[in-house]
């Protein structure tokens, strides 16, 4: 009887449509989300050192490119994921491109900026090679093939554009690169043929970048600790950052992520709809308010009872109400209405915001108060869930 090893797979396969096919996220996947794992490390990192509003926007911009970044090249490995070795290779190299990233993360708004920008351009120039590769074999979704090439093409020039011009003006090329890009797959859901996505695979990706991001909070905890040498007061309020995170989590994964997915398989993962695009990109706020509570969380843990700076307190209280804000737009857009976030978990975001306007207040006391809101808005969030207000992949 003849058997796998018989006929063994061809070493290069030409992409084809998988989104039919019963599949989860791949070893490759798992091992270039390291990559970015370290570039949101090497930015929670630059914006400890300078908690101003100068970092929060840089924190923020180089947050949005990097998570441009991954979402791009997560939405083609979710529709022709052929996993052959010259698929393989190139996303080693995008890997790579990701890793000349988080080496100049921490110095990309100064002179390590044409680094940053190369490596980001490298990615670009790769995933252009695989959508080429996408336009010749998978012709049934070459209209919207031809946008996504089309738009990451134009971004990918502006990049390079950028490299031959001075600052602050190579910024805003940057800026104007990943807003076309952004505009891909929204042109792609008008004017393309209607390719799904793979409706069980883009959840399961997208949940796997929060774990990742959710984790830098709990690094923070660990390292508070560490730093204070395990006074008492950081210890409690370590205890507390700790319980932020792990509500955060329960929000997500439990709540709001969960509905939103309930939303995309009831929708059934087509194109037109746009229901997907909502998903997509209501996670950049959802996953940037997570980052800047990992660095919020230290600055608490490290400073429990003395001086607290202006920034260290919004990195926290900012971030929550941005994570709250990410998960209320994540379900109202899936659900195709702003009712489906009223009050969960829209009603929590002006609490969490005026516990950051009482500046005078004592860091253990303003971090309490964030965990407090947060355990409420879970339990308020499981009660909804138990009504049937919410509905969810998960019971």
């Amino acid at each position: 009887m003849a058997t796998d090893t018989d006929h063994p797979a061809p070493l290069v396969s030409p992409p084809r449509l998988r989104t039919d096919e019963d599949r989860t996220a791949s070893r490759l996947e798992l091992f270039l989300d390291l990559a970015y794992v370290l570039v949101v490390a090497q930015l929670a990192s630059a914006l400890a050192e300078d908690l101003t509003w100068h970092g929060a926007a840089v924190f923020a911009g180089l947050f949005s490119v990097t998570w441009w970044s991954w979402v791009t090249i997560t939405l083609y490995a979710n529709r022709f994921d052929t996993n052959d070795v010259l698929y393989r290779v190139l996303k080693l190299a995008m890997m790579f491109g990701v890793a000349v990233m988080a080496a100049s993360a921490p110095e990309a708004v100064g002179p390590q900026s044409a680094v940053f920008a190369l490596g980001y351009l490298a990615t670009r120039v790769l995933l252009l090679v695989l959508y080429g590769r996408a336009w010749r074999h998978v012709t049934e979704a070459r209209g919207t093939v031809t946008v996504y090439l089309a738009a990451t093409g134009v971004g990918a020039g502006l990049w390079a554009l950028s490299l031959a011009v001075p600052t602050p003006a190579r910024y805003w090329l940057w800026a104007a690169g990943i807003l076309l890009e952004a505009a891909g797959p929204l042109v792609a859901t008008r004017y393309g043929r209607d390719v799904p996505l793979h409706i069980e695979h883009l959840p399961e990706r997208f949940g796997l970048f929060v774990i990742l991001v959710l984790g830098e909070s709990v690094a923070s905890v660990v390292n508070g600790m560490y730093e204070t040498g395990w006074q008492t007061a950081s210890v409690v309020v370590a205890a507390v950052g700790f319980v932020v995170t792990a509500a955060l989590w329960w929000s997500y994964f439990d709540l709001g992520g969960a509905a939103g997915k309930q939303h995309l398989l009831d929708d059934g993962g087509g194109q037109e709809s746009g229901t997907a695009d909502r998903y997509v990109y209501g996670h950049l706020p959802l996953t940037l308010g997570l980052a800047a509570v990992g660095v919020g969380v230290e600055q608490y843990v490290v400073h429990p009872v003395g001086e607290l700076s202006t920034g260290g307190r919004w990195a926290l209280c900012a971030g929550t109400a941005l994570f709250l804000a990410g998960t209320a737009a994540l379900v109202a857009g899936t659900a195709g209405s702003w009712r489906a976030a009223w009050p969960w978990p829209t009603v929590a975001i002006p609490v969490v915001v005026a516990v950051g306007v009482l500046d005078q207040v004592v860091p253990v006391v303003t971090v309490s108060a964030v965990g407090i809101a947060l355990l409420l808005v879970v339990l308020a969030g499981i009660r909804q869930q138990r009504r049937g207000r919410i509905a969810t992949t998960e019971t």
